[in-house]
């Protein structure tokens, strides 16, 4: 019983966690889009107490990705980019089901571009168990998961640190993958539609991104359904530079099918057909 009681207790724990995570997510995009939002509307729109909306908004003050002010709170230097370990609680689940569509283009063998981010991160984790496999990431954290998996070749470049996304980024990182080919690359974005591209929130992470793009045979970008329709600040590539782009969004949602429309290839991993992922190329669905 004391045991069936601990798990139960560890249980709602974590869906407390991941409830307060989706919301302190939801304070950022609303006061990102808005410049600032004062307590009480932030407390009618999520539906919860004024007290627990002056906490969150504490904790994102202290975590320097807003600024509190009298009454409620504007935005901070950081906008709405939270750090790795905060994003990798959202959408987890459509995120696995994006990087499963996304290990099915790996051939076996294949060098592989991973750029950071928690989508790229669930792509790595399958192909190291699929193996065998080359990586190319400017991700420190991908790279670390990846050296015990002795069929994974491994190949990290330089590059200044980014804390918040644990990528190499800058000039060292692009001179490095200049003298690199992949075969396939997955590009984690912070937004994507027709009028501003492939986004993200720091320029030289969004130019170190083009320089994976330009040594590949086949971009991809992988981004759940938050991402789709949204600009940042940093544009880092047209949206007709890339291929493919997998996501959870609906298929019938406005963007993909402008998306399509540009000649991009579509993979909705929301609806299934037979058990699948649902591809539509220009004017499907």
């Amino acid at each position: 019983m004391a045991g069936a009681y601990g798990e139960h207790r560890d249980g709602a724990d974590r869906g407390r966690r991941a409830l307060r995570t989706e919301r302190h997510l939801r304070i950022l995009e609303f006061v990102s889009e808005h410049g600032g939002a004062d307590v009480t509307a932030l407390a009618a729109w999520l539906e919860v107490s004024g007290a627990t909306v002056r906490r969150d908004l504490q904790h994102l003050h202290d975590q320097r990705l807003l600024q509190r002010t009298h009454g409620g709170a504007v935005t901070g230097d950081a906008g709405a980019e939270l750090p790795l370990r905060s994003r990798a609680e959202r959408f987890h689940a459509e995120k696995r089901d994006i990087a499963r569509a996304a290990a099915e283009l790996v051939p076996e063998g294949a060098v592989v571009g991973l750029t950071g981010g928690t989508t790229t991160t669930e792509i790595a984790r399958l192909l190291a168990r699929r193996g065998p496999v080359t990586i190319v990431t400017n991700a420190v954290n991908i790279a670390a998961e990846m050296v015990p998996h002795p069929q994974v070749g491994v190949v990290v470049t330089g590059g200044q640190a980014r804390s918040r996304t644990w990528e190499l980024v800058g000039p060292g990182a692009e001179r490095m993958l200049a003298d690199y080919h992949t075969d396939i690359t997955f590009l984690g974005v912070d937004g994507i539609g027709v009028d501003r591209g492939c986004t993200t929130h720091d320029p030289l992470e969004a130019a170190t991104d083009r320089a994976f793009l330009a040594g590949t045979a086949e971009a991809v970008v992988v981004a759940d359904r938050s991402k789709i329709g949204k600009a940042t600040f940093a544009r880092i590539c047209p949206v007709d530079a890339v291929r493919r782009l997998i996501t959870d969004a609906a298929q019938d949602h406005e963007e993909l099918a402008r998306m399509r429309g540009r000649g991009i290839l579509v993979t909705s991993t929301g609806p299934l057909r037979d058990g699948r992922p649902v591809e539509a190329g220009p004017g499907g669905h």
